[in-house]
């Protein structure tokens, strides 16, 4: 007699599993249905938002990224911000300092200078990349073209000062400062991504990319 009540406590347990295995798959099925709805929801938003919230957005992404370059500490927040690439900063930037250098010039020569640094910052940062690439850095081609092209600010700040200062020393300070902060603020997310050993020859060219457009920031 006590088997056969054992042996009915155990098919009651067992078939009271049975019973729970559906509605346990059930709530396993909704669990990983809700972060597919929860995108779905994310990519409608981001499709019917208007043009102005979206250009707020992109304007909030320049700022923060501006913001890593500006203040260099190279933490896990700046270098997440900063491999999260765009390249609307770099093209307003770029654009920004073409503009600047070619209204310091000559009016002649306007239109050659800002020709000159648009396609110069543009295949500049090709060629920078490519050589961090070839070298075993661990860097997708748009997101070292962002960082090159977002730590063009500085030396924007430097051409649009030199526009106010007639006295070449005050200027040549000013763009050095720039060109070094610049510099400093590539170079520290650059070099976490090159080989140890292959350091140098990775950052080298971009020490020249920015003493170049430095350069050209100051005679001009």
């Amino acid at each position: 007699m006590e088997f056969e009540v054992q042996d009915n406590q155990a098919n009651n347990s067992i078939q009271g599993v049975i019973n729970l295995q559906p509605q346990v798959n059930q709530v396993q099925a909704q669990q990983q249905e809700i972060p597919i709805k929860q995108t779905d929801l994310q990519v409608s938003s981001t499709l019917e938002e208007s043009v102005a919230v979206t250009l707020l957005r992109d304007l909030r992404q320049i700022g923060v990224k501006l913001r890593c370059v500006l203040v260099p500490t190279m933490s896990s927040n700046n270098a997440k911000e900063l491999r999260n690439w765009d390249l609307w900063g770099p093209l307003v930037f770029c654009l920004m300092l073409a503009l600047t250098l070619s209204l310091s010039g000559n009016n002649d020569d306007g239109p050659g200078i800002f020709a000159t640094i648009f396609v110069l910052i543009w295949v500049g940062s090709f060629v920078v990349t490519l050589n961090a690439q070839l070298l075993g850095g661990k860097v997708s081609f748009f997101q070292s073209v962002c960082v090159l092209g977002y730590c063009v600010f500085p030396i924007n700040l430097g051409a649009l000062f030199t526009l106010f200062f007639s006295f070449f020393y005050l200027k040549m300070f000013l763009v050095i400062g720039c060109f070094l902060w610049s510099t400093y603020s590539a170079v520290g997310f650059m070099k976490q991504l090159i080989p140890e050993q292959k350091r140098i020859l990775a950052l080298y060219p971009v020490i020249l990319f920015y003493l170049f457009l430095s350069w050209f920031a100051l005679i001009v």
